[in-house]
């Protein structure tokens, strides 16, 4: 095995214990109970971590394409461990605020860099062509790592509720020694004359030129959304639903595992399904989750949330991968960023609104409410990635990539 290939099974250990997020299952209830925060503060939170990853998510992906993924998952690893540090002595929206910033910041590092390193390490390769099984079973592993992180969330918060902060510190300490373990593949690149005109290609080719890689960023950039507002709702879902504090990291857990499993099996659906029913099949599935969770506001509505978690394990790998066969090497974490990017930028632009609904109309009709904007956005954009994602021929690589 040569030796970028020894990156594989790394990256796949990096991917669980980056996502074994003990606090996840109930940080909705630290900021609202312990903290004090509102849910319209909660949204502005995120939003405001968003803001910080916009900030930084495609310098920093440019930024990994020049001094190499490894360090750039090393810097992510730093940050991660002061993070974490600094949320076991918050005590208000400001403490948690830093926090969150430096947490972005570590993220917007990660973003396009693991999955960048783990295309180049299968690169030329007998394995390059399974890249979507790999990456499938990179997510999967991160998300049994969250399903791992969540299962004992409610029970360490009911015994401290900072213990859930302490135990992920120490496993961004972890984290670091695995980084910097990871081996840099070599890469053909050349010196840019401008890095700022570079950049700037760069985001022509992927928003532009290249239509196919256009629409999948524009498509992953709805599908995202669509998974990601439930994931700060649910949990004051379920408490209005009456769902007992100590259920929160079982359900939690279980929310991660169907992410897991449909992300492994993404592959197979995708070779047996194609292009269009997976994008239909995605559509129905969200579909369906909100207007369960916006018709049962009962003890078992959460339900309905399982419906989305599975989208998210089936688009991700399928999705990646279509936008990494569009993506010259030399730019391949920059423009994974500016795809991330889009996402943040468009829940920066949405998610505090969705707050401020939902503290006003409450969860659940918030739920319904997401049911029809989906509704009216989905057949759009669906169609035009369907349009552009039969055609082979791929547009030129920026000018500045060629080799």
């Amino acid at each position: 095995m040569s030796s970028p290939q020894r990156n594989i099974k790394k990256l796949y250990a990096f991917s669980f214990l980056q996502m074994s997020l003990f606090p996840m299952a109930i940080i909705t209830l630290f900021w609202k109970d312990k903290i004090g925060l509102s849910l319209t503060q909660i949204l502005l939170l995120q939003g405001i971590f968003a803001v910080a990853m916009v900030i930084m998510e495609y310098p920093s992906g440019y930024i990994s394409d020049r001094i190499g993924y490894r360090k750039a998952l090393n810097y992510a690893a730093l940050l991660g461990i002061v993070g974490w540090g600094l949320y076991t002595v918050a005590d208000s929206f400001t403490g948690v605020l830093i926090a969150e910033i430096i947490l972005g910041i570590s993220m917007s590092f990660i973003s396009g860099s693991d999955s960048a390193l783990l295309f180049e390490s299968l690169k030329g390769t007998d394995d390059e062509q399974h890249y979507a099984s790999h990456q499938g079973r990179m997510n999967g592993a991160g998300q049994i790592g969250e399903a791992c992180g969540a299962v004992f969330a409610g029970v360490l918060y009911a015994m401290a509720p900072l213990l859930p902060f302490l135990i992920q510190t120490a496993v961004w300490v972890l984290i670091f020694f695995l980084t910097r373990t990871l081996i840099e593949p070599q890469r053909t690149t050349k010196a840019p004359a401008s890095h700022l005109s570079e950049a700037w290609q760069s985001t022509r080719y992927a928003l532009l030129e290249n239509k196919r890689l256009r629409y999948t960023i524009l498509l992953n950039l709805v599908l995202g959304l669509s998974s990601f507002y439930p994931v700060w709702l649910i949990q004051p879902y379920m408490q209005d639903s009456g769902v007992p504090v100590t259920w929160f990291g079982p359900i939690w857990a279980i929310a991660n595992l169907s992410v897991a499993l449909f992300a492994l099996a993404s592959h197979r659906f995708h070779l047996k399904l194609g292009d269009g029913r997976m994008v239909i099949l995605f559509s129905l599935l969200i579909v369906a989750g909100y207007l369960g969770l916006g018709l049962n506001g009962g003890l078992w509505g959460f339900v309905f949330y399982y419906l989305l978690t599975s989208m998210r394990g089936l688009r991700g790998p399928m999705l990646l991968n279509h936008a990494q066969q569009e993506i010259p090497s030399a730019n391949r974490a920059g423009i994974l960023s500016l795809q991330s990017l889009c996402f943040r930028f468009a829940f920066i632009c949405t998610g505090p609104l969705i707050g401020r609904i939902a503290d006003n109309l409450g969860v659940q009709q918030t739920f319904l409410i997401l049911c029809y904007a989906f509704c009216l956005t989905l057949p759009p954009v669906v169609w035009l990635f369907l349009q552009h994602s039969g055609k082979g021929a791929r547009n030129e690589a920026p000018e500045e990539s060629r080799e």
